[in-house]
């Protein structure tokens, strides 16, 4: 498979990444599929990584199977075995990551079976990855999801003891503690009264907090810094990649999260043709968001009907890999697909701020 002029994955060699160059999957293994800027491959994410060089991922971003107290199709592993075992995982990303990379990973909180109290998993996962793993917390976030369903059913609409959970950690890691970033890149529109002030000025003076604003705060640089409460809803039931599964007859994912999450954090720590790698791949949605926005990707997962299911968020791009039904064959089911158009930051995160 050659793609020109991408510069995307070499052999594993000192050069591994070499721009301007014809790109060409990892020697050792074989794609499930590709497209021009990224490959997917199928199988289990810490064997397949540990396939990879040194130093040689701009940003892993994933969101992995949640400590949940009931089983999913998609497998996740037990509250009080989950530490160990995603930290496998995590040792494998700190290895790959460039010294100026980011690891961002998506955690949903968890019950404690048979009670009204929360698990613990969450917090002991971060400190170990710190602690243990040596990774640098640059920043956590909390992404709001309105539509949640009130669940537990039990404590929350049945007994009435607890309010819905509608709040995902997104943890920020980096490999030191100065990992590439611009805010720039990631702005918000901004609110009515901050438009305002733009308009009409601002007096330089002291807030009550104690604060000097001076008069560059009147300034308009093209938007306002966003905070680390990410409000997005989760519901892409009439989507492109929703309505293809329907009509090819494929299960979809049933565990997507939406594509302004990996847009937003994509954008926030990686440039034009950085490298983006999710070692639960899922529907692949990181991969679409990375190529949407001109970063090259890896994408692993291990469940093969999720990862056949993924071709369809790439009409008109996807070259499936050898050993596959269909070996390197583009898919004509695909070609029939209108691409989903990727929505921008200021679309994705319509929450004005000041």
């Amino acid at each position: 498979m050659r793609y020109a002029n991408r510069g995307f994955l070499q052999a594993p060699s000192e050069s591994w990444i070499v721009p301007g160059t014809e790109a060409q999957p990892l020697a050792a293994l074989q794609p499930y599929y590709s497209t021009h800027a990224g490959h997917a491959y199928l199988g289990d994410s810490l064997a397949i990584m540990q396939e990879l060089p040194d130093s040689s991922v701009n940003l892993a971003m994933t969101s992995p199977p949640f400590a949940l107290t009931f089983k999913k199709e998609y497998g996740n592993q037990h509250q009080d075995d989950y530490v160990q075992w995603f930290c496998q995982y995590a040792s494998e990303i700190h290895r790959l990551l460039t010294d100026d990379g980011s690891f961002v990973v998506d955690l949903g909180g968890a019950w404690r079976k048979g009670s009204p109290t929360r698990s613990l998993y969450v917090y002991r996962l971060i400190l170990a990855l710190c602690e243990q793993i040596g990774f640098q917390l640059a920043q956590e976030f909390f992404w709001y999801r309105p539509a949640a369903l009130p669940s537990p059913a039990e404590w929350v609409t049945v007994r009435r003891i607890r309010v819905k959970d509608a709040v995902n950690y997104i943890f920020w890691l980096s490999k030191t503690k100065h990992p590439k970033a611009d805010n720039r890149r990631v702005l918000v529109p901004y609110s009515k009264d901050m438009k305002r002030l733009i308009e009409k000025g601002y007096r330089a003076k002291q807030r009550p907090s104690g604060h000097n604003i001076t008069a560059k705060f009147d300034r308009n640089l093209g938007g306002a810094i966003p905070s680390n409460l990410l409000e997005l809803g989760n519901n892409d039931a009439s989507g492109t990649y929703m309505a293809a599964c329907k009509k090819l007859g494929l299960k979809p994912h049933p565990a997507r999260y939406p594509v302004g999450i990996p847009s937003f954090f994509i954008s926030l720590c990686t440039e034009s043709g950085d490298l983006v790698m999710d070692p639960f791949g899922g529907s692949n949605t990181t991969g679409y968001a990375a190529q949407s926005l001109d970063r090259r990707w890896i994408a692993i997962e291990s469940h093969e009907p999720y990862l056949r299911g993924s071709t369809l968020r790439f009409p008109g791009d996807v070259l499936m890999g050898s050993g596959i039904e269909g070996a390197h064959t583009r898919l004509p089911h695909i070609e029939a697909i209108e691409p989903q158009r990727q929505p921008s930051l200021f679309e994705a995160f319509p929450i004005s701020a000041d």
